[in-house]
């Protein structure tokens, strides 16, 4: 099975609402951060593809039709040299959203109060699992917060400048009948249309709102896919 579609959007674009839609579409499976958190043992894959630009591509998307959100999308150029036939979406939303969804969940996923700090070190020390997961999490947040934005978070004004830059990069990158620049505000008829698949009778779900954040995190950090 190969990869037919290749997520460049940024998490909190609707990435996980994209990977459930795709689903009910038939692009089962696809991988999102969430695969990682619930299979840390395989975090070696994109820490190899970070340092060598390497990837063992056929063992980590073994079963997977589909790519969407953090890991995925800072390599989506190289997904497209190992998947010439993909296509590309590229979700997107207005910019003061998702920095304060952003904010409020990646940035600060994590303990914050010195109690918090004591109390996370200790389930460490018990649970080996955990401490898998910990090392996932830290991965992503020194991607984004230090790859994908440059260290640049913070600071409101430069952050949007890159949030800009990293579609018109996109844009630049995939050739025009290849990629889908969606918001998923807009519902099944764009992305129907570009899969060339007809549209369910369902509305197209959305999900991961920056309120259920917390919760799926915890889940996902037990093994529990949600």
């Amino acid at each position: 099975m190969s990869i037919k579609i290749i997520g460049a959007g940024l998490p909190r674009t609707g990435t996980n609402t994209l990977k459930a839609s795709l689903e009910m579409l038939g692009f089962t499976k696809t991988y999102h951060m969430k695969e990682l958190l619930v299979h840390p043992e395989n975090l070696h894959y994109w820490t190899t593809l970070r340092d060598t630009g390497t990837m063992q591509w056929d063992k980590l998307y073994d079963g997977y039709q589909a790519t969407v959100d953090f890991p995925c999308c800072p390599w989506y150029k190289e997904h497209m040299a190992q998947y010439p036939d993909a296509k590309v979406i590229f979700t997107t939303r207005p910019f003061e959203g998702w920095y304060t969804s952003i904010y409020s969940t990646i940035w600060k996923a994590g303990p914050q109060t010195i109690g918090q700090k004591l109390g996370m070190m200790i389930k460490l020390l018990l649970n080996p699992r955990l401490r898998s997961v910990i090392k996932c999490v830290k991965f992503a947040k020194s991607s984004i917060f230090g790859g994908l934005l440059h260290g640049k978070f913070e600071n409101k004004a430069a952050t949007e400048k890159i949030f800009d830059q990293w579609m018109e990069d996109v844009k630049a990158a995939v050739p025009a009948d290849k990629l889908l620049i969606f918001d998923v505000r807009d519902g099944w008829s764009p992305l129907c249309k570009f899969l060339g698949v007809p549209e369910p009778p369902e509305p197209l779900p959305h999900l991961n709102k920056k309120e259920n954040f917390k919760t799926m995190l915890v889940e996902l950090m037990k093994g529990n896919m949600v």
